[in-house]
């Protein structure tokens, strides 16, 4: 698979069940290969490898994964923690079995660069900064997607 990352989550630990005492750890990110189609991708190992596969590639990198797992995803507990995508299957990456190589997406494909600027969500699906602004009592509590443009930066 070949794609762009566009989107990458921080490097987490979790106590590991089967060797109490020790920890395993995970990362996910999510590539895009078309206009139309992007999955997630999850990672778990031991912490080097984890850290090490984290800090090869950053969110705009093109990358090539070899030989992943596919799995069904458990969309309810899955979406709560990852991107929502249109698959219904997520890539899982086994340091045994595995490989992902980064290359400059001019290298790739130029068109894969384009694909890092287009909206995850339908575009019916947003809430704009005003509406927010001039709704927000009746919107208290709700998660909402916001498509907003930086304007500027400044300490």
């Amino acid at each position: 698979v070949i794609g762009v990352v566009i989107g990458k989550t921080d490097v987490r630990s979790f106590p590991d069940r089967k060797n109490i005492g020790t920890e395993r750890y995970t990362f996910t990110f999510t590539i895009r290969d078309s206009p139309t189609y992007f999955i997630n991708v999850q990672s778990w190992g031991r912490e080097e490898y984890i850290r090490s596969l984290s800090e090869s590639f950053r969110v705009g990198d093109c990358v090539t994964i070899e030989n992943p797992l596919i799995q069904s995803k458990e969309a309810e507990r899955e979406e709560k923690f990852n991107p929502v995508t249109p698959s219904c299957y997520k890539l899982l990456l086994s340091e045994n079995h595995s490989v992902v190589r980064t290359s400059s997406c001019y290298d790739t494909d130029t068109k894969l660069l384009s694909l890092l600027h287009l909206p995850v969500k339908d575009p019916q699906d947003y809430y704009s900064l005003g509406d927010i602004v001039a709704n927000g009592q009746s919107l208290h509590g709700r998660v909402l997607n916001v498509l907003a443009a930086v304007m500027s930066v400044s300490e």
